[in-house]
This record gives C-alpha cells, structure tokens and sequence, in this order.
C-alpha cells in the first residue's frame, strides 16, 4: 500500500490563513498609497493651475506688447520657474504645456459724438439725517462669481495683482473652506481675476493647499 507523505506546517488550513494574510497586507498598503497620491494631486494641480495663469498672462503681454513688456515678462517669468522648483521639491511630475500664442487686438475706431446738452437742474438738498449714524453697509460688491484663486508667486507684504481691476484696488477674498479672509491691494498686473502674492495667501490658505476653489472675492474700494 502506497503512503503519501504531507510536509508537517503545510495543512490546507494554514495555506488560507497565510493567503488571507498576505491579501490584508495589500489591500491596506493600497488604501494608505492612495491616499497619500489624493492629497499629493491636490498640491500638483494647485501650483499646475498657478502655472497656467502666469503663461496666459505672458501670452496676453506679447500679444498687445506695451513699452514695460518685456520686464513684466521677465518677472513672469520668474515666477514660473519658481513654481516649478517647489513643483520639485513636493514630488509633482509633468511640464505645464505653454498655451497658444494670442493675436493682437485692436480696439474699432470710435467716431466723435457731441455730448448731449444738459439741463441745468436746481442743487437738491441731502435728506434729513434721522438719528442713523450707523456705517452702512460693510460688505463689498462681489465680483467674478465662480473664480477660483491660487498664488502669484510674488514675494513682498501682502497684495494682489489683477487683469480685471486696475492698480490701486482694494479687494477682499474670503476662504469659504475656513472661513479666512485678506483685504489687499491690487499692486501688479496678470492674466486673472485676482492672484494673491505669497504672503497673502498663507493667510488664507488651508495647509498644504495651493489652490482655493470656494472663495468669495468683493471690491471694497
């Protein structure tokens, strides 16, 4: 009669519970890595989205150049290779492709109109003051809805540049995500909404973050 030999430590019992095991050690490695990429791709696209605002800014200058152009895009420029260092040293992978080269715009002709005659109105008195001698009104008028704001990767104290509102501006962002807030002055010009330089953002920025997407952006003055 032909006996089978079984390795002693080999039983179908023990093989399961090695496999099982080795499954956990996977699928929790899986998770902690995942992880770790979620937040590692959330850093890359803010400073990826900071990238692409400096670019389409200095696509706009060459395109309508202006006698200060070519220092604006030197500046710009530094900038840019400043993301890219931090892009480095946080581990992001991938170039940020340069946009398409913009066409000069040319503002139409505009013909010269009189302006109309106006009638001489008697000077209106200011209503009585009741008593109210409260402030007003302390918020602002909300602009550009929807806008998201990143860095513009200027250092100095705290300031904004802007290609939607001129140089003097005063402006206020409010973190939805942590309720922070910044009044700041347009200083600079870009290719956005609003660009917060370095010290203003990490005032209102949450850790880690490079990007805010819920924010509310008003003109105070």
């Amino acid at each position: 009669m032909r006996r089978t030999y079984r390795r002693p430590g080999q039983t179908g019992s023990n093989r399961k519970i090695v496999i099982g095991l080795v499954v956990a050690a996977v699928v929790g490695g899986g998770i902690a890595v995942g992880t770790g990429l979620s937040s590692a791709s959330s850093v890359c696209d803010g400073m990826d989205q900071a990238i692409r605002n400096n670019q389409q800014f200095i696509a706009a200058q060459r395109a309508n150049p202006t006698s200060q152009t070519e220092a604006i895009i030197a500046n710009r420029q530094a900038v840019i290779d400043l993301i890219n260092v931090q892009k480095k040293q946080a581990g992001c992978s991938g170039a940020v492709a340069a946009p398409p080269a913009q066409q000069a715009t040319t503002p139409p002709a505009q013909q010269a109109t009189k302006p109309p005659a106006q009638a001489t109105k008697p000077p209106t008195q200011p209503p009585a003051n009741n008593g109210n001698t409260g402030g007003g009104n302390a918020g602002g008028e909300v602009v550009c809805p929807g806008s998201t704001v990143t860095l513009s990767g200027e250092g100095g104290a705290p300031a904004a540049s802007s290609g939607t509102f001129p140089i003097g501006t005063t402006l206020r962002v409010r973190n939805l995500d942590n309720n922070k807030s910044i009044t700041v002055k347009v200083a600079s010009v870009s290719g956005s909404c609003i660009l917060l330089n370095n010290a203003a953002f990490e005032e209102v920025r949450e850790p880690g973050k490079f990007l805010i997407r819920r924010a509310v952006i008003e003109r105070v003055g």
